[in-house]
């Protein structure tokens, strides 16, 4: 029995593109052409990733992901990117903290949004929280890492 499978030419380009890259690293053209390639590989990857999830959404370039409530949800620290389930059903969101007590300074950006805090629990390098507003629930995590980077996750979702 013969199976087909479908390939997808994306995989192809950005091996071509980054053989080539070293040999043609110089040239401006090259460089927008590589950076082109890449470009459109991670669109295209975002698209499989919202299909493969029923409508979901990433960010990988620094923003909150789409339809994420910003005038609801304070998030605190640099923005790294993050996810969206299909029709505005909940979102993730990771930052990256600098300084002492964030997990601290986050809790109290919830609170002062009027958020309640319950099964609250931190240290000077970690922290975990639920977070209640009439209409949606954030549970923040903070951690930092062997390098001491220190990051925080906001799972964002909706009361029902």
């Amino acid at each position: 029995m013969t199976i087909l499978r479908r390939r997808s030419g994306v995989p192809v380009a950005i091996a071509i593109a980054l053989m080539l890259t070293p040999a043609i690293a110089g040239c401006s053209i090259a460089e927008n052409i590589v950076g082109g390639v890449v470009g459109e590989a991670q669109g295209q990857l975002d698209d499989i990733v919202s299909e493969t999830l029923g409508g979901a959404g990433i960010s990988t370039d620094g923003e909150l992901p789409p339809g994420f409530p910003t005038e609801q949800v304070p998030v605190t620290g640099t923005i790294e990117g993050g996810g969206a389930g299909p029709d505005s059903s909940g979102w993730v969101v990771r930052t990256t903290l600098t300084g002492d007590e964030q997990f601290t300074t986050a809790q109290t950006a919830l609170e002062d949004a009027g958020y309640v805090g319950t099964a609250v629990n931190s240290d000077a390098d970690s922290g975990f929280g639920t977070f209640t507003l009439d209409t949606l629930t954030v549970v923040l995590t903070v951690a930092t890492d062997a390098d001491g980077v220190m990051t925080a996750t906001y799972v964002v979702t909706p009361q029902v």
